[in-house]
């Protein structure tokens, strides 16, 4: 399957990039242009992804957990699709 050419996210960039488009610049198969991301941020927010369920598990009581986890269940089963 082909990939679709992605778009940039800021409305701005967008726009640009339908000008480009419009005007010959650039051609739809050249891909946008993208920010590079920092390695260490990325590093840093997975080891923070990484901890965050279990710290919030252990800090909640049983009560509350269950809770969490009935609103959970309801709204999957609110959003089978009807047979």
């Amino acid at each position: 399957m082909a990939k679709t050419p992605s778009r940039p996210r800021d409305m701005n960039q967008l726009a640009k990039r339908i000008v480009d488009l419009s005007v010959g610049e650039a051609t739809e198969d050249e891909p946008a242009v993208e920010r590079e991301k920092n390695p260490h941020a990325v590093a840093l927010g997975r080891l923070g992804g990484q901890r965050g369920g279990k710290a919030r598990a252990e800090r909640l009581d049983p009560m509350k957990r269950s809770e969490i986890a009935r609103v959970a269940a309801r709204s999957r089963w609110n959003k089978r699709p009807p047979k």
